[in-house]
C-alpha cells in the first residue's frame, strides 16, 4: 500500500472530531450514486421509447417510398421495381393509399386509410405477416366464387366497430361516380378476411388493407401510386432515398421512414438531451460537496500536513492523498450508481412496471433499453466530475506553508 493511499484510506474513516466530515463524504457518496443511477435510468428509458417506437413504426411501413408524380401512377410496376432494386434492397413491394370510411352492420362508423397491397410482395417490406392475428394474406386474392373481396382490419379499428373475421362492412371513398342522380361515393362492400396488430396505435386503430385491384376500383386509380422498398440496414434509408431521388429526376418522390417521423424524433432527442442536462446537474451537486468535505478536511488536518511536510514528504504527495480521497468518493458512488441503474432499467422493463395508454403513447408501457456505450459515457463523466473536484482542495493543501501552520499548535 502506497503511502498517500495509506494516508487517504485513513482520512476516509469515521473519528470522533472527524464525525461531520467523514457525514459529508458519505452524503457526496449518495449524491453521486443517486446521480448516476437516475442519469442511467432516464437514459434507459429515452432510448427505449425511441427504440420501440422505431420497431413499431418499420413493423407497420417501409424503410423508403417511391412515389411516381405523374398522374396515372406507376404503369409498368416490374420494370419499376426492377430498376429500384439497388444493391441494399432486400425487397419491394407496390401499393395505393387513400382515405376512406367504413361501416359495419351495426352502423359504426370510423374515417380510416385505406391501402391497397400485393399479398405476395408486401411481407418482403413490411411486418404484415407476423403482426396477423386472425386470417391470411391469401385471402385478399383469393376468393371463392361469388364471395365478397376481402379485406384486412386493424385489430383496434375491428374492435371499435365490433366486427371479427367473417363480418361485412362497407367502405366509402372521396372518390365519386356519376350516377343519373348526380356525383356519388365510391363505396362497395367487403368481407373482412383478417385483422392485423402491429403494437402501432396509429396503423391499429385507422388501416385497412385490400388488394390492388379493390383498391384500384374504390380510389378510382389505374395503377400503383407508390413502391415501398426494404432496406438490408434501415440506417441506410436517407442516404438510399437521397440517391435514389437524384438518379430517377423530377418525375418521383422519394420519402425515407426518417423523413416521415422526423418531428416524432426530433422530439425525442431534444427531450434526451434535457433530460440527460437535467439530472446530470445532481452529480454536479455532489461534486460540491466533495469539494466541501476536502476543504474542510484540509482545514481540520492542517497540523497533520504540517507535520508530513517537516517529515520530509513533498508537496505532489499531498496533492495525490486528497485527490485519491476524492476519488474514492466518486468511485464507490459511481458503481454504486451504476449497478443500482441498470438494475432498476432491467426490472422495469422486464416486468413492465410503467403502464401506459396505447391510444396516447403509442405503446402499453414504457421500455427500458441500456446502450453499453451510454452507461460507459454516464461512468466517465462522473468520475472525471469528482476529480475535477479534487483540485482545488488538493492544490491548497499542497500549498500549506508548514511553519504557518504549526504556529499556533
Amino acid at each position: 500500500m502506497s503511502f498517500e493511499w495509506f494516508v487517504a484510506r485513513r482520512y476516509l474513516t469515521a473519528r470522533r472530531k472527524q464525525a461531520f466530515i467523514s457525514l459529508i463524504s458519505g452524503v457526496s457518496i449518495l449524491g453521486v450514486g443517486v446521480g448516476v443511477m437516475a442519469l442511467i435510468v432516464a437514459l434507459a428509458l429515452m432510448t427505449g421509447v425511441q427504440s420501440e417506437l422505431r420497431d413499431r413504426i418499420l413493423g407497420s411501413t417501409a424503410h423508403v417510398y417511391v412515389s411516381r408524380l405523374t398522374e396515372g401512377g406507376f404503369k409498368d410496376v416490374d420494370a419499376e421495381i426492377a430498376k429500384l432494386m439497388k444493391p441494399g434492397v432486400t425487397g419491394a413491394s407496390p401499393a395505393i393509399t387513400g382515405l376512406a370510411l367504413v361501416q359495419a352492420s351495426r352502423s359504426e362508423i370510423a374515417p380510416i386509410t385505406l391501402k391497397g397491397i400485393d399479398p405476395e410482395r408486401e411481407p418482403s417490406v413490411t411486418g404484415i405477416v407476423a403482426a396477423l392475428r386472425t386470417g391470411s394474406l391469401a385471402a385478399l386474392t383469393t376468393r371463392p366464387d361469388g364471395a365478397l373481396p376481402g379485406v384486412i382490419l386493424g385489430q383496434d379499428l375491428a374492435d371499435s366497430i365490433h366486427v371479427a373475421e367473417g363480418d361485412d362492412v362497407e367502405i366509402t371513398t372521396l372518390e365519386t361516380v356519376m350516377t343519373p342522380m348526380g356525383p356519388k361515393p365510391t363505396s362497395r362492400r367487403l368481407q373482412v378476411v383478417g385483422t392485423v396488430y402491429f403494437g402501432f396505435y396509429q396503423v391499429d386503430s385507422g388501416f385497412a388493407f385490400v388488394s390492388l385491384d379493390t383498391a384500384m376500383q374504390l380510389l378510382r386509380r389505374t395503377g400503383p401510386d407508390m413502391i415501398q422498398l426494404r432496406l438490408k440496414n434501415m440506417d441506410d434509408a436517407p442516404a438510399t432515398a437521397r440517391t435514389l431521388g437524384t438518379e430517377l429526376g423530377t418525375e418521383y418522390d422519394v420519402n425515407d421512414w426518417t423523413k416521415l417521423n422526423d418531428a416524432l424524433y426530433a422530439a425525442l432527442r431534444l427531450e434526451k438531451i434535457a433530460i440527460s442536462l437535467t439530472i446530470g446537474l445532481i452529480v454536479l451537486v455532489a461534486a460540491l460537496n466533495i469539494v466541501a468535505s476536502l476543504v474542510l478536511l484540509v482545514m481540520e488536518k492542517s497540523r497533520d500536513i504540517a507535520i508530513l511536510r517537516t517529515m520530509g514528504a513533498p508537496a505532489g504527495a499531498i496533492r495525490r492523498i486528497f485527490i485519491l480521497q476524492g476519488l474514492t468518493i466518486g468511485f464507490i458512488g459511481t458503481a454504486t450508481g451504476a449497478i443500482l441503474g441498470i438494475v432498476v432499467s432491467r426490472l422495469c422493463d422486464r416486468y413492465q412496471l410503467i403502464k401506459l395508454s396505447a391510444e396516447v403513447y403509442q405503446m402499453p408501457y414504457l421500455p427500458f433499453r441500456l446502450e453499453p456505450m451510454d452507461v460507459a459515457i454516464v461512468v466517465v463523466s462522473a468520475i472525471a466530475v469528482c476529480f475535477l473536484a479534487t483540485v482545488y482542495p488538493s492544490r491548497q493543501a499542497g500549498r500549506l506553508d508548514p511553519a504557518e501552520a504549526l504556529r499556533h499548535q
